[in-house]
């Protein structure tokens, strides 16, 4: 049978792939460039060191420690050809010395996204739904599960973008790692996906005694559907780590999708700009960028406010930005 990413009964393990903790930054010119009066700090989680992997190093490491120590042999996962996770996935098998095959949403294409190259370079196979909606990835895994199944192999199903109980637990850890970094309170501004990342904050920030106030920005569901799920992983993620379970109260998002899921937005792509000329940072179009436009929004009247502090999430995205980049040349 497939072995299923989210059992209880222990304290999870690392398998080591992230160096940590990342670094957090100052950034008052982007503070400024973006119309704050308060502090602005980074939290570089693009420098997690593992691959191009950025912040999905913190889920892998988690959850390839629970994959090798339930005796499973290949990572079964999906997304489309631009999936972060995914690529990172591909090298987290790969360093582990396991098997991969990652499920991609629609047909393939002529020209490979940056992400499903570094994929197929890492050793991952790969399976097309040849149905461009993201979700007919769900089913496909579970037939290449069984697949392998009949062939003699243990196959480790994760859900897409790691969103699991297990891959959240690794911010649940990362929330008390930013908060040593702190001196007082603060407010997280975070991108939000599948919602494992902001799960595993809001779950940390809880358990902290919710000194840390995590927002974050939907840029690929409506918020309201995100927010359910966040909320559901945050619990699952709080009763593995035996902490405090969150209240819907603790999940906040804002709506940073602008032209939809992959599309950059106008606001995004201004924030990028301001991002590279102020700080020399750059963030992806589809995740971090659209964040970081949402960031005032986010803040309302604490945008103001001089002795507030905000911490921006940068969670990584380089090739995703590598696309976005070729894509505006042509």
């Amino acid at each position: 049978m497939a072995v299923k990413p989210d059992h209880t009964g222990t304290t999870p393990r690392r398998a080591g792939l992230a160096a940590l903790p990342t670094p957090l930054h100052e950034a008052p010119r982007l503070a400024e460039a973006l119309g704050m009066r308060g502090r602005l700090l980074l939290k570089r989680d693009d420098l997690t060191g593992f691959a191009v992997a950025g912040n999905k190093a913190r889920q892998l490491e988690m959850l390839i420690a629970g994959m090798c120590s339930s005796g499973a042999d290949v990572l079964v996962t999906g997304g489309t050809p631009g999936s972060n996770f995914c690529q990172a996935a591909a090298a987290a098998a790969a360093w582990a010395g396991l098997r991969c095959v990652l499920v991609y949403a629609g047909s393939p294409s002529p020209v490979r996204h940056p992400n499903q190259a570094a994929a197929v370079h890492w050793g991952a196979g790969v399976r097309w739904t040849h149905d461009a909606d993201r979700s007919s990835v769900d089913a496909v895994m579970e037939k290449v599960a069984a697949e392998l199944i009949r062939e003699g192999r243990t196959p480790f199903v994760v859900p897409r973008g790691g969103a699991t109980p297990l891959g959240s637990a690794g911010f649940h850890l990362a929330a008390a790692e930013l908060d040593a970094q702190l001196d007082g309170p603060a407010t997280v501004v975070v991108g939000t996906g599948s919602g494992g990342t902001l799960a595993g904050l809001v779950a940390g920030a809880v358990a902290l005694g919710r000194r840390l106030r995590m927002c974050g920005a939907s840029v690929s569901r409506p918020p309201e559907e995100t927010a359910r799920r966040v909320l559901e992983l945050s619990r699952g993620c709080a009763r593995l780590m035996g902490t405090e379970l969150p209240r819907e109260t603790d999940v906040t998002l804002d709506d940073a999708r602008g032209p939809g899921h992959g599309r950059p937005s106008e606001e995004g792509e201004r924030a990028a700009w301001l991002a590279l000329r102020t700080s020399g940072i750059v963030v992806d179009p589809v995740y971090s960028a659209k964040a970081l436009g949402a960031v005032t929004r986010i803040l309302g009247d604490r945008r103001s406010d001089p002795d507030h502090t905000t911490v921006f999430w940068h969670t990584g995205g380089l090739l995703d930005a590598v696309a976005g980049w070729s894509h505006d040349d042509q």
